[in-house]
């Protein structure tokens, strides 16, 4: 460990990264022409009628189990166009944005950030499995207790301790894929699942 804490943020982040040999990159080379417009677009078509509850427009999120039992998750936000300053979404959040337990399994979610920090969405779909449920009921449970409590839509992967694995979603539709045993799952839509042999 390089470091006992969990969660460095702003200039304590910048140092730590810098100290670990991260090279930095300026600010206005992340900036791009495409990115402008959509800002001055979203700011011009910003009115009563729309709210931040957007489309969520880039989340990629990943959950594994290898060959020793180890449980891990990734989760990389696409972010909100237009947001407050200093506001945080759900993927950098532990609980939130993604979990990972040995003894339970892996989460990674994707959706409206503040609907998935208020119902903490990855760490309340482990907590299911841990009572007994399976990885499908746990989803369910969870996402469907986001969708009633704070009116929120969103997506999830799951691979439990076991193997087992789910993506769920309230969502319209949500882009999955898993490996597992030589065989190559995925789909966009429900109820629309492809099942071909690895190469």
């Amino acid at each position: 460990e390089k470091t006992p804490h969990c969660f460095l943020t702003d200039q304590g982040a910048a140092q730590f990264a810098a100290a670990m040999g991260v090279p930095e990159i300026p600010g206005e080379k992340l900036v791009t022409e495409r990115n402008k417009k959509r800002l001055e677009k979203e700011k011009h078509e910003k009115g009563a009628q729309k709210t931040d509850c957007q489309k969520n427009l880039g989340t990629v999120g990943a959950v594994a189990l290898d060959c020793k039992g180890n449980v891990a998750y990734a989760t990389s936000t696409g972010g909100i166009v237009n947001k407050m300053v200093g506001r945080v979404g759900d993927s950098p959040c532990l609980g939130a944005g993604g979990y990972a337990d040995n003894d339970i399994g892996a989460v990674s979610t994707t959706g409206h950030g503040e609907s998935i920090l208020k119902v903490n969405l990855a760490r309340l779909t482990l907590f299911h499995i841990e009572q007994g449920k399976t990885v499908e009921e746990a989803a369910d449970l969870s996402l469907g207790y986001m969708k009633s409590r704070v009116k929120g839509l969103g997506g999830l992967i799951v691979v439990s301790k076991t193997g087992d694995w789910v993506a769920k979603w309230t969502s319209t539709s949500m882009p999955w894929a898993a490996a597992k045993d030589g065989k190559l799952h995925f789909g966009i839509d429900p109820d629309d699942t492809t099942i071909t042999d690895l190469p």
